[in-house]
């Protein structure tokens, strides 16, 4: 008898000792607070001020903890995104990249809790053993814009290590993920961010390259991490799966390419409104920032020679791989180190402008021109992120369009079309003259809003996005989770099929105009850029999930009979046009305080009840698409199932038809013949 097979182990992966890891780790901090430091000290960060200096303590110890901060902030980010994204679930690789994420997140938690306090003394000019100091800080952390930043990344931070530590899938490393992205938001509010001219783009800006930063130096952290335990036999657990370095590098490496131009480009925003021109560039200030540009191109350097040569090369030489990613690194620490210095060196152009008025203080830049038809066409007001998620948007459409003709398979046009002129539209919708004056009046506020919500979102959704992805992006095979993967989870997840349902998305749609005009949430999204930018979120998420739910052709989610999608939408669409019947019928203003600043308190009543005209009005172009969509959908079903039918019949003589005839012959048999 032979002997039974054994199943063939993979090869053993790279050996990283724990010295290893704790020289890299000590040379990551090292570089960071060495080169921190010393930026402190060139830029004059370490001088004593002249009035209310808060001690050595605070001088020396905010910057450093502000290190560790970010560092175990980028751990944490890093951690839960290859647990997320890049390694097969169950694996220890996998495992240990989530709990490694945990306690980065616990360090995270820890050391903003100390950047809290120390910012606190700082602000306050007294030590905790002060008398007034409690009262002080509690003041500072719950009314000071800084301080309430501070605090809800601390909290968030806690609650992300707890998630990471109880994740068993890679769902709940999603969630860890998410979360860690979500605590570092309140870091983009504060600094310099916080009280600069061009308010949303620095804000937009910081948000960006924070979320840049932690994944690609995070990400690079726990992929030296986790490579002492790819390449091996994953053992006697069952279910256990083996992770291939060379496939984890390679995905890595993708991830890295996004973060490199997400820094760059938002690194480059930043810089231009801090510096405020080339001459910038001469201050100290300016020197980091060189120093920052500098670094980067060395990291974009090592990123084209691990594309090029250690990765193809990963499977015969790993240390090579290993070595040169401990040195990439240490650069990437001392960049960190850079970036807080930056944080607390001044920049060229003051953080707020003595000479701004009321109105442009309010918007965090120069008003625009005076409104007319053509500058509603032309003027700009540039939004990074939503300049970003158009641009992917369109780009990712028709690249998979290429993919799918490039292999012989075809696609509508008319849903390129569709697609293309909805992300155009979202684009001079948040970045162009809607955005522009969206903000100054109501009447122009509603008409953004209405095109986010109704002309948009029926564009996007006829261009069949999902169904696209699914064709065109490519399916794994090793049980990790990449962008396709994710899509079907999201699709066919519980929580879209209730938001997605059309009862719930008709009711998200129309009542939440109520909700949202008439409470503080209005005013709220026009007073802050976090504020505004949910806004637009939730305007266009509903729009979509409504007009998916009557005109949509990708999978996921419940839509009911073509009949009861049209009485749907004329409930819907009448409850839209109730609201702007009381808009323009009504006597209250809303958000008047905002509004005064920038228009005479005569014309407020009469321009929101343009507004009013404008809710009522413009709705009739989308709803008749809406209509014709829904109407076209009927007719095309009706003759998709004549079709079924005549190929049915083709095939088994018309048997139906015959069943039927035969039964009536048999009533009429039994019945016998009439008198």
């Amino acid at each position: 008898m032979a002997a039974p097979s054994r199943p063939a182990r993979s090869a053993p992966g790279p050996t990283t000792p724990p010295t290893g890891v704790l020289l890299t780790s000590s040379a990551v901090l090292l570089a960071a607070l060495a080169v921190l430091l010393t930026a402190l000290a060139l830029a004059g960060g370490l001088v004593p001020p002249a009035i209310g200096d808060p001690g050595r303590l605070v001088r020396y110890g905010l910057p450093v903890a502000r290190t560790v901060h970010d560092l175990s902030a980028a751990l944490a980010v890093g951690g839960s995104a290859v647990a997320t994204a890049l390694l097969p679930h169950p694996s220890p690789a996998w495992t240990r990249a989530v709990r490694v994420a945990g306690v980065a997140a616990g360090a995270w938690a820890v050391s903003a809790l100390l950047v809290l306090v120390l910012t606190a003394m700082d602000v306050i000019g007294a030590a905790p053993g002060s008398p007034d100091f409690g009262a002080q800080f509690a003041q500072f952390a719950q009314s000071i814009d800084l301080g309430r930043a501070l605090l809800v990344t601390t909290v968030l931070a806690a609650v992300v290590a707890t998630v990471a530590a109880a994740a068993t899938t890679p769902t709940g490393a999603a969630w860890a993920l998410a979360l860690a992205v979500l605590a570092l938001m309140p870091l983009s509010l504060s600094g310099h961010a916080s009280g600069s001219a061009s308010h949303e783009t620095a804000v937009s800006s910081l948000a960006v390259h924070l979320v840049g930063v932690t994944a690609w130096l995070g990400g690079l952290a726990a992929v030296l991490l986790v490579a002492p335990l790819t390449g091996r036999s994953p053992g006697s657990a069952k279910g256990q799966r083996p992770v291939d370095l060379p496939v984890l590098a390679a995905r890595y490496s993708t991830l890295a390419l996004w973060c490199f131009a997400a820094v760059a480009l938002s690194g480059v925003l930043n810089a231009s409104v801090r510096l405020g021109g080339w001459s910038g560039l001469a201050s100290a200030y300016g020197a980091l920032v060189v120093g920052k540009v500098v670094a980067l191109v060395a990291l974009g350097a090592f990123g084209v020679w691990h594309r090029r040569r250690t990765v193809p090369l990963l499977a015969s030489r790993p240390r090579a791989f290993l070595r040169v990613a401990a040195v990439e690194l240490v650069l990437m620490g001392a960049a960190t180190g850079l970036g807080v210095a930056l944080s607390r060196s001044p920049t060229p152009v003051p953080d707020d402008n003595p000479d701004a008025s009321r109105a442009e203080s309010l918007l965090g830049e120069p008003l625009p021109p005076t409104l007319t038809v053509g500058r509603w066409f032309t003027e700009l007001s540039p939004d990074l992120l939503w300049i970003g998620v158009a641009g992917i948007a369109l780009v990712a459409y028709l690249l998979g369009v290429r993919r799918l003709r490039a292999r012989g398979d075809s696609w509508p046009v008319g849903r390129t079309v569709w697609w293309v002129l909805g992300c155009l539209l979202l684009l001079f919708v948040t970045s162009g003259g809607p955005a522009a004056y969206g903000r100054l009046t109501f009447s122009m506020h509603m008409l953004q809003h209405m095109l986010l919500t109704m002309a948009i979102p029926p564009m996007l959704v006829l261009g069949a996005p999902v169904t696209l992805a699914l064709r065109t992006l490519p399916a794994r095979r090793d049980h990790s989770r990449g962008l396709r993967e994710w899509l079907l989870e999201v699709v066919h997840s519980r929580y879209l099929g209730v938001v997605g349902h059309p009862l719930v998305a008709a009711v998200l749609f129309a009542g939440s105009l109520i909700v949202f005009y008439y409470s503080p949430l209005f005013e709220l999204a026009l007073r802050t850029h976090v504020g505004h930018e949910l806004m637009m979120v939730h305007f266009l998420g509903t729009g979509y999930l409504f007009s998916s739910a009557l005109i949509g052709v990708d999978p996921g989610g419940h839509r009911p009979a073509y009949p009861m999608r049209l009485i749907l939408l004329l409930a819907t669409m009448a409850f839209h046009a109730f609201f702007g019947v009381a808009l323009m019928q009504g006597t209250r203003l809303l958000a008047a305080d905002w509004f005064a600043v920038f228009t005479p308190a005569s014309q407020l009543l009469a321009n929101q009840q343009e507004g009013g005209d404008i809710a009522w009005g413009i709705g009739e172009v989308p709803t008749l698409v809406l209509v014709l969509g829904v109407a076209i959908g009927w007719a095309r079903s009706d003759d998709r199932e004549n079709r079924r039918r005549d190929r049915k019949a083709a095939r088994d003589g018309d048997a139906d038809l015959a069943e039927y005839n035969a039964m009536l012959q048999r009533l009429a048999d039994r019945e016998g013949p009439r008198p």
